[in-house]
């Protein structure tokens, strides 16, 4: 080390000076990143941790340099160790060293200590089985209020379709609506395969279906509220009444079995406000899109034509008003948006406010440190090949 630098503490060293001891060390091809673009003084030097070079916003690659600066920087707190007490970075009791070789310890939100490797990220299965329960009470939900809805809808010829710019311009294409469903179904065998193949799985489909239940618990309220006239005369529905409550029951577990589809048999009427399809589709586009490599343009490219066609085909069967489906893919998008961001923004999962406003977010994804990598591996042991193709 140069006599610059022992001049002054490690504390008290300026990003200049920590330019100097990259240099001294070696990596000065790194000064760029951590002193210029990050601003990396004496203090933060002492308290960098080797997952913060490998994760944002650093994201070192190359795995010898990682480690040969963590060695350095380890040796540097070794020999500044009463200067990590004063900074506050060590206990006087030793039992909590923030050094590079020590495996970090992340505080759940019960006070615990989990210990991890660095971007590993605790799969919490039974968080997911609870939010599969959610879902799936949710999806019943829907169909028990669906059924209710259908006793409601305006008779057409008191209350005609109501005017509309693209129903009112495009012809309908009775073939269309089935045509939307098999969108659904491509993009939804896509996501089944990228979940099978996710190291993460878990966590994504609890995020999906906690997501998905939210916007359909919404929507339940929306077309009970609202009984808007059944947008074209082709649909031949009609208020309809049952005997009892258990005909009710009988023809919501219809529709929940039948997932609601035209392809399983399955005709409502009166749910318009908003389109459960546009959900759907636009959601698992979000999420293929989402958890697979930006480089995999192919997969991105055929999620979205997917959505974008299925959205039309809704349109062209008239199946829809316009606006129901507009609402549909606003909701879902910005929902999936904002529930990432506030996600990936650690100090947000455990604030206050997140618990209040944001109580099942809270929940969920109170102990999943950062964003979730893109990491691909085999589930199964055998066949030993695939693991070698996706890279396990």
């Amino acid at each position: 080390m140069k006599e610059t630098h022992l001049q002054d503490s490690v504390s008290g060293w300026s990003c200049r000076q920590v330019a100097q001891w990259l240099q001294d060390e070696g990596f000065g091809e790194y000064e760029e990143v951590l002193c210029t673009q990050h601003r990396l003084d004496g203090p933060s030097l002492l308290s960098l941790t080797e997952a913060d070079l490998r994760g944002p916003p650093l994201g070192l690659t190359v795995l010898g340099d990682i480690k040969r600066l963590a060695l350095a920087i380890r040796r540097l707190q070794r020999q500044n160790h009463s200067q990590l007490q004063i900074l506050g970075l060590q206990h006087v009791d030793n039992r909590s060293r923030p050094s590079l070789g020590d495996t970090p310890c992340h505080i759940h939100s019960n006070g615990r200590c989990r210990l991890h490797l660095a971007g590993r990220l605790d799969p919490e299965v039974w968080k997911t089985v609870v939010s599969c329960v959610y879902v799936f009470l949710v999806f019943g939900f829907t169909s028990f209020v669906m059924v209710i809805v259908h006793e409601r809808v305006p008779d057409m010829r008191t209350y005609p379709p109501l005017p509309d710019i693209f129903l009112d311009s495009v012809p309908r294409i009775p073939w269309a609506f089935a045509m939307a469903e098999a969108c659904g179904l491509i993009l939804c065998y896509m996501f089944l395969l990228i979940l099978l193949l996710h190291k993460h799985r878990s966590i994504l489909l609890r995020r999906l279906c906690s997501l998905m239940g939210t916007v359909f618990l919404l929507r339940c309220c929306t077309m009970f509220v609202t009984s808007l006239s059944v947008p074209g005369q082709h649909l031949k529905c009609a208020s309809k009444t049952y005997d009892d409550a258990w005909e009710k029951i009988q023809r919501a577990l219809t529709i929940w079995t039948g997932f609601g589809m035209t392809l399983t048999g399955v005709q409502t009427c009166g749910d318009y406000m908003f389109s459960g399809h546009t959900v759907v589709i636009t959601m698992l586009n979000f999420f293929v899109t989402e958890y697979t490599p930006r480089t995999w343009n192919l997969i991105h490219t055929i999620s979205w034509v997917l959505n974008l066609f299925g959205i039309f085909f809704i349109l062209a069967a008239h199946e829809h008003y316009s606006i129901d489906v507009f609402i549909a893919f606003y909701i879902t998008t910005r929902l999936f948006l904002y529930y990432h961001t506030l996600a990936n923004t650690r100090a947000f999962q455990h604030s206050r406010r997140a618990r209040i406003w944001f109580p099942m977010f809270s929940f969920f994804e109170c102990n999943v440190n950062g964003p979730v990598p893109n990491q691909y591996h085999w589930p199964f042991s055998k066949p030993a090949f695939m693991k070698t193709m996706i890279g396990q």
